[in-house]
Protein backbone atom coordinates (compact mmCIF):
# COMPACT_ATOMS: atom_id res chain seq x y z
CA UNK A 1 0.00 0.00 0.00
CA UNK A 2 1.38 3.46 -1.06
CA UNK A 3 1.97 5.88 1.92
CA UNK A 4 2.26 10.04 0.89
CA UNK A 5 2.64 12.92 3.08
CA UNK A 6 2.44 16.01 1.76
CA UNK A 7 4.55 19.37 3.68
CA UNK A 8 2.80 22.25 2.72
CA UNK A 9 3.62 26.22 2.35
CA UNK A 10 7.15 25.98 3.61
CA UNK A 11 10.46 28.09 2.84
CA UNK A 12 12.24 25.67 0.72
CA UNK A 13 16.24 25.29 0.90
CA UNK A 14 16.56 22.30 -2.05
CA UNK A 15 20.49 22.61 -1.89
CA UNK A 16 19.75 21.92 -4.94
CA UNK A 17 21.15 24.42 -7.66
CA UNK A 18 18.43 22.98 -10.07
CA UNK A 19 15.31 23.40 -7.94
CA UNK A 20 17.04 26.18 -5.44
CA UNK A 21 14.83 28.05 -2.99
CA UNK A 22 11.71 28.45 -3.08
CA UNK A 23 9.45 30.68 -0.56
CA UNK A 24 5.61 29.18 -0.22
CA UNK A 25 6.56 25.51 -1.70
CA UNK A 26 5.50 22.38 -1.10
CA UNK A 27 7.00 18.49 -1.20
CA UNK A 28 5.53 15.32 -1.67
CA UNK A 29 6.91 12.23 -0.06
CA UNK A 30 5.84 8.76 -1.35
CA UNK A 31 6.72 5.72 -0.50
CA UNK A 32 9.90 7.33 1.58
CA UNK A 33 10.70 9.30 -1.52
CA UNK A 34 10.54 12.85 -2.29
CA UNK A 35 8.57 12.50 -5.69
CA UNK A 36 7.66 16.86 -5.82
CA UNK A 37 9.35 19.76 -4.75
CA UNK A 38 7.03 23.23 -5.91
CA UNK A 39 4.64 25.34 -5.44
CA UNK A 40 0.50 24.56 -5.52
CA UNK A 41 1.18 20.85 -5.23
CA UNK A 42 -1.51 20.84 -2.35
CA UNK A 43 -4.38 21.83 -5.34
CA UNK A 44 -3.44 18.81 -6.73
CA UNK A 45 -2.76 16.07 -4.47
CA UNK A 46 -5.94 14.81 -2.42
CA UNK A 47 -6.46 12.58 0.39
CA UNK A 48 -3.21 12.71 1.58
CA UNK A 49 -1.66 13.49 4.99
CA UNK A 50 -0.79 16.70 5.26
CA UNK A 51 1.79 18.56 7.94
CA UNK A 52 1.51 22.23 7.47
CA UNK A 53 5.02 23.77 6.54
CA UNK A 54 3.98 27.77 6.99
CA UNK A 55 6.50 29.76 8.90
CA UNK A 56 8.89 27.01 8.50
CA UNK A 57 12.23 26.83 6.92
CA UNK A 58 12.50 23.26 5.23
CA UNK A 59 16.05 21.46 4.95
CA UNK A 60 17.48 18.58 4.00
CA UNK A 61 18.59 16.13 7.22
CA UNK A 62 21.64 17.46 8.74
CA UNK A 63 24.80 15.08 7.59
CA UNK A 64 27.17 14.21 10.87
CA UNK A 65 30.21 12.68 9.44
CA UNK A 66 32.09 11.40 11.94
CA UNK A 67 30.92 10.54 15.76
CA UNK A 68 32.35 8.34 18.31
CA UNK A 69 28.65 7.94 19.23
CA UNK A 70 29.27 5.13 21.90
CA UNK A 71 30.78 8.28 24.34
CA UNK A 72 26.98 9.58 24.62
CA UNK A 73 27.08 7.75 28.16
CA UNK A 74 30.23 10.06 29.36
CA UNK A 75 29.00 13.48 28.03
CA UNK A 76 30.59 16.43 29.05
CA UNK A 77 33.51 13.83 30.75
CA UNK A 78 36.09 15.76 29.61
CA UNK A 79 35.43 19.57 29.54
CA UNK A 80 38.94 21.15 29.82
CA UNK A 81 40.20 18.47 27.54
CA UNK A 82 43.18 18.88 24.87
CA UNK A 83 44.02 16.09 22.33
CA UNK A 84 46.55 14.72 24.54
CA UNK A 85 44.23 14.77 27.86
CA UNK A 86 41.29 13.05 25.53
CA UNK A 87 43.65 9.73 24.95
CA UNK A 88 44.25 9.59 28.76
CA UNK A 89 40.70 10.52 30.00
CA UNK A 90 38.51 8.68 27.58
CA UNK A 91 39.94 6.20 25.73
CA UNK A 92 42.53 5.02 28.93
CA UNK A 93 40.07 5.44 31.12
CA UNK A 94 36.17 4.59 30.51
CA UNK A 95 37.01 2.92 26.96
CA UNK A 96 38.63 -0.38 28.78
CA UNK A 97 35.53 -0.36 31.10
CA UNK A 98 32.38 -0.33 28.41
CA UNK A 99 30.29 -3.24 28.33
CA UNK A 100 28.12 -4.21 25.13
CA UNK A 101 25.35 -3.11 27.27
CA UNK A 102 26.66 0.65 27.52
CA UNK A 103 27.57 0.60 23.98
CA UNK A 104 24.15 -0.17 23.19
CA UNK A 105 22.87 2.62 25.80
CA UNK A 106 25.14 5.17 24.01
CA UNK A 107 24.25 4.67 20.58
CA UNK A 108 20.43 4.56 21.07
CA UNK A 109 20.60 7.86 23.26
CA UNK A 110 23.09 9.28 20.75
CA UNK A 111 20.90 8.62 17.71
CA UNK A 112 18.20 9.86 19.36
CA UNK A 113 19.87 12.71 19.95
CA UNK A 114 20.62 13.32 16.45
CA UNK A 115 17.27 13.06 15.15
CA UNK A 116 16.24 14.99 18.05
CA UNK A 117 18.55 17.92 16.61
CA UNK A 118 17.95 17.45 12.64
CA UNK A 119 20.97 15.02 12.08
CA UNK A 120 19.13 12.55 10.18
CA UNK A 121 22.28 10.74 8.70
CA UNK A 122 25.25 9.55 11.04
CA UNK A 123 28.63 8.29 10.58
CA UNK A 124 28.86 5.90 13.67
CA UNK A 125 32.98 6.01 14.39
CA UNK A 126 32.97 3.08 16.47
CA UNK A 127 36.33 1.99 17.80
CA UNK A 128 34.85 0.63 20.50
CA UNK A 129 34.95 -3.25 19.79
CA UNK A 130 36.51 -4.60 22.79
CA UNK A 131 34.40 -8.11 22.51
CA UNK A 132 32.29 -9.37 19.18
CA UNK A 133 29.04 -8.33 21.09
CA UNK A 134 30.18 -4.61 21.12
CA UNK A 135 29.58 -3.99 17.34
CA UNK A 136 26.22 -5.69 17.90
CA UNK A 137 25.01 -3.58 20.18
CA UNK A 138 26.16 -0.80 18.59
CA UNK A 139 24.02 -1.55 15.62
CA UNK A 140 21.17 -2.61 17.72
CA UNK A 141 21.22 1.10 18.77
CA UNK A 142 21.38 2.42 15.52
CA UNK A 143 18.40 0.26 14.41
CA UNK A 144 16.12 0.95 17.27
CA UNK A 145 16.39 4.56 16.73
CA UNK A 146 15.54 4.55 12.79
CA UNK A 147 17.68 6.97 11.73
CA UNK A 148 20.31 6.64 8.37
CA UNK A 149 23.42 5.67 9.23
CA UNK A 150 27.03 4.61 8.39
CA UNK A 151 28.14 2.21 10.90
CA UNK A 152 32.39 2.67 10.88
CA UNK A 153 34.14 -0.52 12.52
CA UNK A 154 36.57 0.20 14.75
CA UNK A 155 39.41 -1.15 16.83
CA UNK A 156 38.94 -2.19 20.12
CA UNK A 157 40.32 0.10 23.34
CA UNK A 158 41.49 -1.59 25.98
CA UNK A 159 45.06 -0.19 26.29
CA UNK A 160 46.07 2.82 24.85
CA UNK A 161 49.75 1.73 24.36
CA UNK A 162 48.10 -1.31 22.74
CA UNK A 163 46.00 0.23 20.46
CA UNK A 164 47.46 4.15 19.60
CA UNK A 165 51.24 4.12 19.67
CA UNK A 166 52.89 2.07 16.96
CA UNK A 167 50.13 -0.52 16.96
CA UNK A 168 50.51 -3.88 16.00
CA UNK A 169 47.18 -4.58 16.37
CA UNK A 170 44.88 -5.11 13.37
CA UNK A 171 41.48 -5.14 13.40
CA UNK A 172 40.17 -8.71 13.54
CA UNK A 173 39.21 -9.55 10.25
CA UNK A 174 36.87 -12.20 10.91
CA UNK A 175 34.51 -10.82 12.93
CA UNK A 176 34.28 -7.35 10.26
CA UNK A 177 33.26 -9.87 7.57
CA UNK A 178 30.87 -11.33 10.29
CA UNK A 179 29.34 -8.11 10.78
CA UNK A 180 29.00 -7.45 7.35
CA UNK A 181 27.15 -10.47 6.13
CA UNK A 182 25.07 -9.93 9.40
CA UNK A 183 23.99 -6.57 8.78
CA UNK A 184 25.22 -5.24 5.82
CA UNK A 185 24.57 -8.14 3.24
CA UNK A 186 23.23 -4.93 0.44
CA UNK A 187 24.70 -1.54 0.67
CA UNK A 188 21.19 0.19 -0.03
CA UNK A 189 19.52 0.37 3.27
CA UNK A 190 18.91 2.59 6.43
CA UNK A 191 22.32 1.03 7.65
CA UNK A 192 25.03 0.89 6.02
CA UNK A 193 28.86 -0.37 6.61
CA UNK A 194 32.56 1.66 6.56
CA UNK A 195 35.59 0.69 8.74
CA UNK A 196 36.73 3.09 10.89
CA UNK A 197 40.97 2.75 10.94
CA UNK A 198 44.05 4.52 13.20
CA UNK A 199 46.23 5.07 10.23
CA UNK A 200 49.89 5.49 9.77
CA UNK A 201 51.59 7.10 13.05
CA UNK A 202 49.34 5.37 15.28
CA UNK A 203 49.85 1.46 13.77
CA UNK A 204 52.82 0.03 11.93
CA UNK A 205 52.75 -0.27 8.49
CA UNK A 206 51.72 -4.09 7.90
CA UNK A 207 48.57 -3.60 10.09
CA UNK A 208 48.08 -0.20 7.77
CA UNK A 209 47.78 -1.75 4.91
CA UNK A 210 45.83 -4.98 6.05
CA UNK A 211 43.41 -2.84 7.61
CA UNK A 212 42.77 -0.52 4.44
CA UNK A 213 42.35 -4.26 1.77
CA UNK A 214 39.84 -5.66 4.37
CA UNK A 215 37.81 -2.86 3.68
CA UNK A 216 38.38 -2.69 -0.10
CA UNK A 217 37.59 -6.75 -0.17
CA UNK A 218 34.54 -6.08 1.60
CA UNK A 219 33.73 -2.83 -0.72
CA UNK A 220 33.16 -0.55 2.50
CA UNK A 221 34.15 2.80 2.78
CA UNK A 222 37.32 3.77 5.01
CA UNK A 223 37.51 6.80 7.68
CA UNK A 224 40.38 8.23 9.16
CA UNK A 225 41.99 10.82 11.43
CA UNK A 226 44.62 12.61 10.19
CA UNK A 227 46.71 15.72 11.14
CA UNK A 228 44.82 16.55 14.30
CA UNK A 229 47.10 18.34 15.94
CA UNK A 230 51.53 18.94 15.11
CA UNK A 231 52.26 15.63 16.65
CA UNK A 232 49.67 13.64 14.33
CA UNK A 233 50.86 16.96 11.61
CA UNK A 234 54.29 15.59 11.79
CA UNK A 235 53.27 11.80 11.09
CA UNK A 236 52.75 13.08 7.73
CA UNK A 237 50.21 10.56 7.43
CA UNK A 238 48.68 11.25 3.50
CA UNK A 239 52.27 10.84 2.78
CA UNK A 240 53.14 7.80 4.47
CA UNK A 241 49.34 6.16 2.44
CA UNK A 242 50.80 7.65 -0.34
CA UNK A 243 53.89 5.46 -0.03
CA UNK A 244 52.11 2.52 0.88
CA UNK A 245 49.85 2.62 -2.36
CA UNK A 246 46.99 3.07 -0.43
CA UNK A 247 44.93 6.40 -1.24
CA UNK A 248 41.40 6.32 -2.94
CA UNK A 249 38.46 7.35 -3.59
CA UNK A 250 36.64 5.56 -1.07
CA UNK A 251 38.34 7.35 2.12
CA UNK A 252 37.66 10.12 4.05
CA UNK A 253 40.06 12.11 6.06
CA UNK A 254 38.83 13.33 9.27
CA UNK A 255 40.49 17.05 10.65
CA UNK A 256 43.03 17.29 8.28
CA UNK A 257 44.55 20.58 10.14
CA UNK A 258 47.95 20.24 9.71
CA UNK A 259 48.16 18.51 6.08
CA UNK A 260 50.88 20.35 4.18
CA UNK A 261 49.92 21.41 0.38
CA UNK A 262 51.39 18.24 -1.00
CA UNK A 263 48.87 16.03 1.24
CA UNK A 264 45.81 18.50 0.26
CA UNK A 265 46.97 17.86 -3.22
CA UNK A 266 47.33 14.49 -3.17
CA UNK A 267 43.80 14.05 -0.96
CA UNK A 268 42.15 15.44 -4.09
CA UNK A 269 43.78 14.08 -6.90
CA UNK A 270 43.22 10.09 -5.40
CA UNK A 271 39.84 11.40 -5.06
CA UNK A 272 39.55 11.72 -0.78
CA UNK A 273 36.72 13.29 0.72
CA UNK A 274 37.14 15.82 4.41
CA UNK A 275 35.54 15.68 7.19
CA UNK A 276 35.93 19.17 9.70
CA UNK A 277 34.70 18.46 13.48
CA UNK A 278 34.98 22.63 13.94
CA UNK A 279 34.10 22.72 17.66
CA UNK A 280 36.74 20.03 19.08
CA UNK A 281 39.29 21.25 16.40
CA UNK A 282 39.53 24.93 18.38
CA UNK A 283 39.04 23.66 21.59
CA UNK A 284 41.23 20.69 22.03
CA UNK A 285 44.16 21.88 20.57
CA UNK A 286 43.66 20.37 17.12
CA UNK A 287 44.15 23.30 14.79
CA UNK A 288 42.28 25.79 12.66
CA UNK A 289 38.95 24.19 11.19
CA UNK A 290 40.66 23.77 7.95
CA UNK A 291 37.17 24.98 5.70
CA UNK A 292 38.95 27.74 3.39
CA UNK A 293 42.05 25.18 2.51
CA UNK A 294 39.52 22.28 1.93
CA UNK A 295 37.93 24.43 -0.78
CA UNK A 296 41.01 25.78 -2.17
CA UNK A 297 41.90 22.56 -3.15
CA UNK A 298 38.70 21.63 -4.64
CA UNK A 299 37.48 19.25 -1.87
CA UNK A 300 34.07 20.29 -0.52
CA UNK A 301 34.45 19.16 3.31
CA UNK A 302 31.74 18.20 5.56
CA UNK A 303 31.10 18.76 9.27
CA UNK A 304 30.83 16.61 12.34
CA UNK A 305 30.81 16.50 16.13
CA UNK A 306 33.44 13.99 16.82
CA UNK A 307 32.68 13.56 20.62
CA UNK A 308 30.44 14.79 23.30
CA UNK A 309 32.63 14.31 26.15
CA UNK A 310 33.63 17.89 25.28
CA UNK A 311 31.29 19.34 22.39
CA UNK A 312 27.78 19.83 21.80
CA UNK A 313 25.58 16.97 19.39
CA UNK A 314 24.49 19.09 17.13
CA UNK A 315 25.03 20.96 13.80
CA UNK A 316 23.95 24.24 14.80
CA UNK A 317 27.14 24.06 17.05
CA UNK A 318 29.41 23.22 14.41
CA UNK A 319 28.28 25.14 11.32
CA UNK A 320 28.82 28.21 13.57
CA UNK A 321 32.41 27.04 14.88
CA UNK A 322 33.45 26.52 11.69
CA UNK A 323 31.98 30.00 9.84
CA UNK A 324 33.22 31.49 13.01
CA UNK A 325 36.77 30.14 13.16
CA UNK A 326 38.02 30.11 10.10
CA UNK A 327 36.54 34.07 9.32
CA UNK A 328 39.03 34.62 12.36
CA UNK A 329 42.14 32.95 10.97
CA UNK A 330 41.61 34.75 7.91
CA UNK A 331 40.83 37.84 9.50
CA UNK A 332 43.63 37.80 12.06
CA UNK A 333 45.85 36.97 8.40
CA UNK A 334 45.42 39.53 6.97
CA UNK A 335 45.44 41.99 9.45
CA UNK A 336 48.87 40.80 9.75
CA UNK A 337 49.57 41.25 6.32
CA UNK A 338 47.96 44.58 6.29
CA UNK A 339 45.57 43.35 3.54
CA UNK A 340 41.80 42.88 2.46
CA UNK A 341 40.04 39.47 2.95
CA UNK A 342 39.88 37.51 0.13
CA UNK A 343 36.53 36.98 -2.13
CA UNK A 344 36.87 33.47 -1.08
CA UNK A 345 35.88 34.22 2.35
CA UNK A 346 33.68 31.34 4.06
CA UNK A 347 29.57 32.30 3.76
CA UNK A 348 26.45 30.97 5.83
CA UNK A 349 25.44 29.32 2.61
CA UNK A 350 28.66 27.32 2.35
CA UNK A 351 28.04 26.39 6.38
CA UNK A 352 24.72 24.38 5.41
CA UNK A 353 25.82 22.77 2.09
CA UNK A 354 28.66 21.40 4.78
CA UNK A 355 26.15 20.51 6.91
CA UNK A 356 23.94 18.99 3.93
CA UNK A 357 24.98 17.80 0.49
CA UNK A 358 28.64 17.86 1.40
CA UNK A 359 27.87 15.72 4.18
CA UNK A 360 25.95 13.57 2.11
CA UNK A 361 29.03 12.97 -0.63
CA UNK A 362 31.50 12.92 1.98
CA UNK A 363 29.40 9.55 3.46
CA UNK A 364 28.75 8.26 0.19
CA UNK A 365 25.35 8.61 0.22
CA UNK A 366 24.29 11.81 -1.76
CA UNK A 367 22.70 9.77 -4.29
CA UNK A 368 19.80 9.10 -1.43
CA UNK A 369 20.25 11.98 0.83
CA UNK A 370 21.78 15.79 0.94
CA UNK A 371 19.36 17.68 -0.70
CA UNK A 372 15.19 18.10 -1.40
CA UNK A 373 15.75 16.46 -4.65
CA UNK A 374 12.74 14.39 -6.49
CA UNK A 375 14.03 10.55 -6.64
CA UNK A 376 16.02 10.83 -3.62
CA UNK A 377 14.66 9.73 0.12
CA UNK A 378 13.11 12.01 2.06
CA UNK A 379 15.28 13.13 4.48
CA UNK A 380 13.71 16.60 5.57
CA UNK A 381 13.74 19.12 8.43
CA UNK A 382 11.35 21.81 9.69
CA UNK A 383 12.54 24.22 11.52
CA UNK A 384 10.28 26.81 13.33
CA UNK A 385 11.16 30.32 11.88
CA UNK A 386 8.22 31.62 14.14
CA UNK A 387 10.19 31.52 17.42
CA UNK A 388 11.29 34.78 19.09
CA UNK A 389 15.15 33.36 18.32
CA UNK A 390 14.86 32.98 14.57
CA UNK A 391 11.77 35.19 13.55
CA UNK A 392 11.60 37.84 11.68
CA UNK A 393 13.20 36.10 8.81
CA UNK A 394 15.33 38.37 6.27
CA UNK A 395 17.60 35.70 5.06
CA UNK A 396 16.54 32.03 5.28
CA UNK A 397 19.75 30.28 5.24
CA UNK A 398 21.17 32.83 7.58
CA UNK A 399 18.39 31.53 9.85
CA UNK A 400 19.19 28.25 10.03
CA UNK A 401 22.80 28.41 9.90
CA UNK A 402 23.13 32.04 12.96
CA UNK A 403 20.21 32.14 14.79
CA UNK A 404 18.38 28.41 14.94
CA UNK A 405 18.87 25.97 17.17
CA UNK A 406 17.71 22.32 18.85
CA UNK A 407 14.57 23.72 20.01
CA UNK A 408 13.57 24.87 16.68
CA UNK A 409 14.35 21.79 14.91
CA UNK A 410 10.32 21.25 15.06
CA UNK A 411 9.63 17.94 12.70
CA UNK A 412 12.18 15.35 11.56
CA UNK A 413 11.61 13.18 8.78
CA UNK A 414 13.80 9.85 7.78
CA UNK A 415 13.36 7.57 4.92
CA UNK A 416 9.65 9.37 5.14
CA UNK A 417 9.32 8.52 8.34
CA UNK A 418 8.57 10.80 10.72
CA UNK A 419 10.65 10.83 13.89
CA UNK A 420 9.59 14.05 15.31
CA UNK A 421 6.59 15.86 15.50
CA UNK A 422 5.43 19.09 16.73
CA UNK A 423 8.75 19.44 18.93
CA UNK A 424 8.93 15.63 19.90
CA UNK A 425 10.76 12.76 19.68
CA UNK A 426 7.97 9.64 18.55
CA UNK A 427 10.49 7.53 20.42
CA UNK A 428 10.58 6.34 23.84
CA UNK A 429 13.32 9.16 25.11
CA UNK A 430 12.49 8.56 28.67
CA UNK A 431 13.81 4.78 28.49
CA UNK A 432 16.98 6.05 26.54
CA UNK A 433 17.22 8.67 28.86
CA UNK A 434 17.14 5.87 31.86
CA UNK A 435 19.73 3.15 30.23
CA UNK A 436 22.45 5.95 29.31
CA UNK A 437 22.14 7.41 32.77
CA UNK A 438 22.86 4.15 34.29
CA UNK A 439 25.26 3.32 32.12
CA UNK A 440 27.05 6.59 33.36
CA UNK A 441 26.57 5.47 36.77
CA UNK A 442 28.60 2.13 36.27
CA UNK A 443 31.24 3.26 33.98
CA UNK A 444 32.13 6.04 36.78
CA UNK A 445 31.95 3.88 39.66
CA UNK A 446 34.24 1.53 37.75
CA UNK A 447 36.46 4.27 36.75
CA UNK A 448 36.92 5.38 40.69
CA UNK A 449 37.39 2.00 41.70
CA UNK A 450 40.23 1.70 38.93
CA UNK A 451 41.74 4.83 40.37
CA UNK A 452 41.68 3.82 43.74
CA UNK A 453 43.19 0.45 42.81
CA UNK A 454 45.84 2.33 41.05
CA UNK A 455 46.81 4.48 43.75
CA UNK A 456 47.68 1.38 46.80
Amino acid sequence: MSTRLLLRNGHVISMDPGIGDLPGADILIEDGAIVAVQPGLSDEVADTETIDATGRIVVPGFVDTHRHTWETAIRTCAPNATLDDYFVEVLDTFAPLYRPDDVYASNLAGALECLNAGITTLVDWSHINNTPEHPDAAIAGLQEAGLRAQYAYGSANTSLAKYWFNSAEVIPGDDVRRVRSTYFSGDDGLLTMGLATRGPGFCQDDVVASEWNLARELGIPITVHVAMGRLAGRFAMVEQLDRLGLLGPDTTYVHCCYFSDHEWGRVRDTGGTISIAAQVELQMGHGWPPVAKSYQFELPPSLSVDVVTTVPGDMFTQMRAAFAGERARINATCWEANTGVPETMPTARQMLEMATINGARVAGLDGRTGSLTPGKRADVVLIDATALNVAPVIDPVAAVVLAADVSNVETVIVDGVVRKRDGRLLADAGRARDLVEAARDRLLAAAERQSRAAAV
